[in-house]
């Protein structure tokens, strides 16, 4: 690794860290800024490229095994005092170490599924606009074993700051399927892998998540946090399944949401699997 030691963030290398605002134009560039000692960490045990760090130097020697450790390519460390730091925005929040990482490449929706073990359990997201909610889904995705997580256009990017953030580095784990327009990527995983899409889907015509099969191959679609989901992917969907609440409460927030649902279908499918091991 290559450390630098700085008493100002001039540097043309140091710009991410400088725009962590404008986590947009970090997409863009195809880079993302990770935060904090354990998103950072599981960033260096990812198989994920990095390209820099930034820390103060109780951090630096902290984590230096670490970075020693990946032994693949040039890491260079920025190493800062702490009011340096501290003038970029939420110190609380980075506690004084900083990572730019690059997007991995996009993985194809038949990559993800057939590199699998059957039956599979993907989710995708229909206009999702919130970083934060999407980083709890991811967090869910990877913690109920979710294989991949498809992404369309009309989807932020879970590699958003604080998509990477609140997902405490699950992202990392995460097969993520980029796609142009989510219900054609949905017909293609029904015909060409026999997938069940299931909308996720606050309505009275829908199937109770207590009464529901969510074994085999599934899909679970997850709407936006305003809309729901859109007529055109509900379209695909064969079932829908939903939360029983009050009647004092109409709706459950996106990302509270996906971890039952994902709770559930997890729990159902260990059921099945310990019916089916023979004795």
């Amino acid at each position: 690794m290559e450390i630098c030691r700085i008493d100002s963030l001039d540097s043309a290398e140091l710009q991410p860290y400088r725009t962590l605002r404008r986590a947009t134009e970090h997409i863009k560039q195809g880079i993302f800024v990770a935060e904090g000692e354990k998103v950072v960490s599981r960033l260096l045990d990812a198989q994920i490229e990095v390209v820099s760090l930034l820390l103060t130097e109780p951090w630096q020697e902290e984590l230096g095994p670490s970075i020693e450790k990946r032994g693949v390519g040039n890491i260079k460390v920025w190493v800062a005092p702490k009011h340096l730091l501290e003038s970029i925005v939420g110190f609380h929040l980075h506690q004084g170490v900083m990572a730019i990482g690059k997007i991995p490449r996009p993985v194809g929706l038949a990559e993800a599924i057939e590199s699998d073990i059957k039956p599979h359990l993907v989710v995708a997201l229909d206009g999702l606009t919130n970083a934060d909610n999407i980083g709890v889904i991811v967090r869910n995705c990877v913690a109920f074993g979710v294989n991949a997580l498809i992404v369309p256009q009309n989807t932020s990017s879970p590699y958003l700051r604080r998509a990477v953030r609140m997902s405490m580095g699950a992202v990392f784990r995460l097969p993520i399927v980029s796609v142009e327009n989510l219900a054609p990527s949905l017909r293609k995983l029904t015909n060409q892998f026999g997938t069940r899409i299931i909308a996720t889907h606050p309505q009275p015509d829908a199937t109770s998540i207590e009464d529901a099969d969510l074994n085999g191959s599934v899909c679970l679609v997850l709407g936006s946090e305003g809309k729901g989901i859109s007529s055109e992917v509900l379209e695909t969907c064969s079932e829908k399944v939903s939360i029983p609440m009050t009647l004092e409460t109409d709706s459950l927030n996106v990302a509270t949401a996906s971890g039952i649902f994902l709770f559930e279908a997890a729990r159902k499918r260990r059921h099945r699997l310990a019916q089916n091991r023979p004795d």
